[in-house]
């Protein structure tokens, strides 16, 4: 019986060719669709899985300013960590990790730079659960100067040689010496914390560090006992606060708790989020799913659509079959096994898809997705699962609307098959183009906001400028390398600072002792900068001067932003920003306000212009030098600059970034968000199309006497092509006035994200609406202009 009906059912496939196309295309994009998003999702959702502790990570929500502007932080103060074990029993274990980039590693003659590096509590690899190949994972980090390094690392500086026991050296602001005490397995791809090596963070604490209440330069991370109330833990955290850093620390700061697993994708708001390896928004991840499904869904809908259209052809085979014995339940399961058979044969098509679209998508994500459907037996099973369940999803209306013809009445021509349905097929052409007009309207809207805040001027000049990251030792020589680079007529300036512009910037502790007023106490952001940061960038300014000289004493100057400005001078409502000009500001050792800087944006223009000023600290060191380029032979100067690089820094390895790449780093996720959501309206679109066609091809067919008939009678095509494509025209017309409200209500909630942000235009709609109803007419035209051209001597032959 079974054979019998896979016979039956591949026969209907082959006779139906057109209609069976459609099916198995519009499954397999969808299915395709679904598949490469769910492999994202199940990506996201692995990170850091395989840490089996009860782990989470310290984090505050900063006070800047008397106005209450906040945000939210990953850092927090070295002292926290043991502390807080001390004082609240919910707590077990602890570790701090503190980081380094670029950072050099030497064994005798040979050196190497590693991305990264962690200084870390000897307690991280008994919370942490990272494969430890060699070495014992409780004591390794005990001792000072101890390291483990990870199996890449040891390659790279040892070979095939041992490593244990060995030293490896860093010559850097002070020269470090390690001996590798283990050897760590490389980290796995779905983890936060990437590292190259474990350096023992005993080895760079000193005793002042236990009492540094104001500095934050490393996550803390804690180990809860079974079964801890963070929800209790976080309502003692003011009290903490206030024993250890006074009455004014809950005022400007909160401590909150986020679980191990959820940093990754709920630590979107979060800033100072420096070891989070490919963070990505939880609320994207499931858009992404949810419009997936969506596609996917439309695809079943284009099947029930085309199966109940075509229900006329199949009603003679339902009455024969059923006058000869058949049950209803017997027929309605050949329906199904149709289906199902579909949905198989649109997996392989899918099948090939999601292997041709996986490169792009890992390329546009910068993941490494892979979809081994034989090498998983949850992936394998999941996929035959879920096609089995599309099939039955989508044929079980249709087996279950065939399999109940009467056969009498169908056999006598008494019954209307399909007429009380169209509505019903109606409903569902206008609810697939509804959710395809929304996602063009909701993509083009993603890409004008993005845009906006790509192109939009932020206070500065950007323009050719090459950043080059440095570290403690580069950092010495940086009047030699900007007095080599002076001179040519390639390099326009350069400069350099501690940060780059459209980072999170570090915030401090900052006091304002006014000659006209009492002393003010406050947080806010810090930029440490050369002197001639100002002219390079051509920051303007609105009262004052800029840092006068180049060997002024460091953190003597300050430059602030007029929102600092402004709440410098919130209780002297009558006073000018003038009033600032020669006032003291700054850290124990008060300087002068020499300049007032215009707002300009120095973080995503996803945040509002929030107090900051610019100090010139020349001594102190700095991560980044900037050079601005003339743009006239971009090669010629990126190569002078190099070759003045390897001969300051013979040895070192030379990296540089355009600010405007890093700024395309920055606005990154957004750009990922708007691609992936256009290629899946472009789907939506596509499948919905395809029924569409497929409907269209239905409806000239059964029309094509009456169509005879009105040639003969003088209609011209212009007129039949009118009248077959005038109703499918009416229903994406309709789908249009549900879509745009729907679109517009959503766009307007999410721009509600962006302190800078786009005016949600009446065109856009009009535009997405006009587009998809040409898109529709021209897949609908094509059938009905071949039937109005059709002879009307071959339609009509047999009246």
């Amino acid at each position: 019986m079974i054979k019998n009906y896979l016979k039956i059912a591949w026969r209907n496939i082959w006779k139906n060719k057109v209609f069976s196309a459609i099916n198995i295309i519009g499954l397999s994009v969808g299915m395709a669709a679904c598949i490469v998003i769910m492999l994202f999702v199940s990506y996201e959702k692995s990170f850091d899985n395989f840490h089996t502790k009860n782990i989470y990570r310290l984090n505050e929500v900063q006070t800047i300013g008397a106005q209450g502007a906040t945000q939210k932080v990953g850092l927090s103060m070295f002292p926290m960590g043991p502390t807080l074990k001390m004082e609240f029993p919910e707590i077990k274990n602890f570790t701090r990790v503190h980081w380094e980039n670029k950072y050099q590693l030497t064994e005798n003659s040979k050196r190497i730079f590693v991305p990264q590096v962690f200084f870390v509590d000897s307690t991280f690899l008994q919370m942490f659960d990272f494969k430890v190949i060699r070495g014992d994972r409780k004591t390794a980090l005990l001792k000072p100067r101890s390291a483990l390094i990870t199996e890449a690392t040891a390659k790279k500086l040892f070979g095939d040689a041992d490593p244990i026991g060995k030293t490896i050296t860093h010559y850097g602001g002070d020269t470090l010496s390690f001996a590798v005490t283990g050897i760590v397995a490389n980290v796995p791809q779905n983890s936060q914390l990437q590292f190259d090596a474990l350096f023992s963070f005993s080895t760079i604490i000193n005793p002042r560090m236990a009492q540094n209440w104001g500095g934050n330069w490393l996550d803390t991370f804690f180990e809860l006992v079974p079964g801890a109330n963070t929800a209790a833990m976080e309502k003692k955290f003011p009290a903490y606060l206030k024993e250890h850093m006074g009455n004014d620390g809950p005022k400007f700061m909160k401590l909150f708790m986020l679980p191990l697993k959820d940093i990754h994708a709920n630590a979107a708001d979060i800033g100072l989020d420096y070891i989070n390896y490919q963070k990505f928004d939880k609320k994207s991840t499931n858009m992404f799913a949810i419009i997936a499904l969506v596609v996917l869904v439309i695809a079943c809908v284009n099947f029930i659509n085309l199966s109940t259209a075509r229900s006329v052809e199949r009603a003679k085979e339902v009455g024969i079959r059923k006058s000869i014995g058949a049950h209803r339940f017997q027929l309605a399961f050949q329906f199904l096994g149709e289906t199902v058979m579909i949905a198989f044969l649109a997996l392989l098509f899918s099948i090939v898809l999601v292997e041709l679209s996986l490169p792009y998508i890992n390329h546009l994500s910068d993941r490494e997705i892979t979809f081994d459907i034989f090498g998983s037996l949850k992936v394998l099973t999941a996929v035959l699962g879920g096609t089995v369940f599309i099939g039955i999803i989508s044929g079980i209306y249709p087996a279950i609307y065939l399999s109940s013809f009467q056969a009498s009445r169908v056999l006598k021509g008494s019954i209307q098959v399909g007429k009380n349905k169209s509505l019903l097929r109606n409903v569902l052409v206008v609810t697939q183009f509804s959710i395809a007009i929304f996602l063009m309207i909701a993509t083009a809207f993603v890409l004008k906001q993005l845009q906006l805040m790509q192109s939009q001027d932020p206070g500065y000049n950007r323009d050719q400028i090459v950043n080059i990251p440095v570290d403690g030792v580069t950092t010495r020589k940086y009047d030699l390398f900007k007095k080599e680079l002076s001179g040519n007529p390639l390099i326009s300036g350069v400069t350099a600072s501690q940060d780059i512009l459209g980072s999170h910037l570090d915030q401090t502790g900052v006091s304002f002792r006014p000659s006209f007023g009492p002393k003010l106490d406050l947080g806010t952001t810090l930029l440490v900068v050369d002197t001639n940061y100002i002219n390079l960038f051509k920051i303007k300014l609105a009262a004052g001067k800029n840092f006068s000289g180049d060997k002024i004493p460091d953190y003597r100057q300050f430059i602030v932003n007029e929102a600092l400005a402004k709440e410098l001078l919130k209780d002297y409502p009558k006073k000018p920003l003038t009033a600032l000009i020669g006032q003291r500001f700054g850290f124990d050792s008060l300087g002068t306000i020499a300049g007032i800087a215009k707002d300009f944006n120095f973080n995503s223009l996803q945040y509002k212009i929030e107090p900051m000023f610019l100090v010139a600290a020349h001594n102190t060191g700095f991560r980044d030098f900037s050079v601005k380029i003339t743009g006239k032979n971009t090669a010629a100067a990126i190569a002078f600059i190099k070759a003045k690089w390897d001969s300051v820094y013979p040895g070192y390895p030379f990296e540089y970034q355009f600010l405007d790449d890093h700024f395309a780093e920055v606005y990154k996720a957004d750009n990922q968000v708007s691609q992936i959501v256009g290629i899946l309206a472009g789907l939506a679109i596509f499948i919905s199309c395809l029924g569409l066609f497929g409907l269209a091809s239905h409806s000239a067919e059964k029309r094509v006497k009456e169509i005879g008939v009105r040639k003969v009678l003088g209609a011209s095509v212009q007129n039949i092509t009118l009248m077959l494509s005038r109703n499918f025209l009416a229903l994406v017309l309709l789908a249009n006035l549900l879509a745009w409200p729907a679109a517009w209500f959503a766009v307007h909630r999410w721009l509600q994200d962006y302190a800078y942000r786009i005016d949600i235009q009446w065109w856009v709609f009009l535009i997405a609406g006009t587009v998809s109803i040409l898109i529709a007419f021209g897949t609908v035209s094509f059938q009905s202009i071949k039937a109005a051209v059709a002879n009307p001597v071959d339609s009509l032959r047999s009246e």
